[in-house]
């Protein structure tokens, strides 16, 4: 029989062992869902941490959350209702629709929207959603991301990231960051807050964002697109950027900057084939 110092020390060694271990892979999964990667970790190859290519007929609720109906213009008309979600072929179909029943339910409008909050976070690292957009007056389709755990405070203080956001009929995608630099502080312009690229919204896109300590960089099928850098010198609320965020995909219908919702546009559908997130 071993004795309780040598345990002790056998399992003392297997620590330290593992430790190291982490120490030499570059990044740690400080809990189950949060995927934290060095600050100065050495270029390596990006590796794959999280994906998801919805092979599975049920939505996996491992990963995903459907996004509950808010009071904001973007959660305004979302719902859990399975006629706004598909998954067939590979693929998670989101889906706008006009509300069939508004004695259930009095909002004209439903939507669908998946999150990877409290399931899925990161900080630092590459994301890539695959993914094509249907256009219709009203429609908002978003992939974008949220701070996890609120290190600064209440919205805007932890930052917002909006790796793709497409409105109506555009040729175009938006690409932005908010904060409460760029909302409340009004310093939209140092650096510019946010930028444009073209898209053919009739194929099969790959939206994209990597992420590092100094610079978030977006893209669009593999090329960059806009960068948004760290600033020295500046109200220090312009870099929230440093903590995990979670992600979100959602097709959003009507609201101020879209504008309002035409019912003879509808269903409209944000068809994605994957997530992909690397460190």
């Amino acid at each position: 029989m071993f004795s309780e110092r040598v345990l002790h020390n056998i399992f003392y060694r297997i620590g330290v062992f593992a430790l190291i271990l982490f120490s030499l892979n570059g990044c740690k999964n400080t809990s189950k869902s949060i995927y934290v990667q060095k600050r100065n970790r050495p270029a390596k190859e990006w590796k794959l941490v999280w994906y998801d290519d919805f092979l599975s007929p049920e939505l996996d609720t491992t990963k995903w959350t459907k996004i509950p109906a808010g009071n904001a213009d973007w959660n305004r008309h979302m719902t859990d209702d399975p006629a706004c979600y598909d998954i067939r072929d590979g693929k998670l179909c989101l889906t706008g629709i006009v509300n069939p029943d508004t004695t259930k339910d009095s909002r004209k409008f439903q939507t669908g929207g998946v999150y990877t909050k409290g399931k899925f976070a990161f900080q630092y690292g590459k994301v890539e959603i695959r993914a094509k957009l249907e256009s219709a007056k009203g429609a908002w389709p978003a992939m974008w991301m949220l701070a996890e755990e609120n290190r600064y405070g209440k919205y805007p203080r932890n930052g917002e990231i909006d790796i793709m956001e497409h409105l109506n009929f555009d040729d175009i995608i938006y690409q932005t960051t908010h904060s409460y630099y760029t909302l409340e502080l009004k310093q939209k312009n140092n650096p510019p807050h946010y930028g444009t690229a073209k898209i053919d919204v009739s194929k099969f896109n790959v939206f994209g964002l990597k992420w590092f300590p100094d610079r978030l960089v977006f893209t669009l099928n593999g090329e960059e697109t806009f960068v948004y850098p760290k600033v020295e010198g500046v109200d220090p609320s312009q870099w929230p950027y440093d903590q995990p965020f979670y992600l979100l995909i959602d097709q959003q219908l009507g609201g101020s900057w879209v504008g309002q919702v035409e019912p003879e546009d509808l269903p409209v559908r944000m068809i994605i084939d994957w997530v992909k997130v690397y460190q």
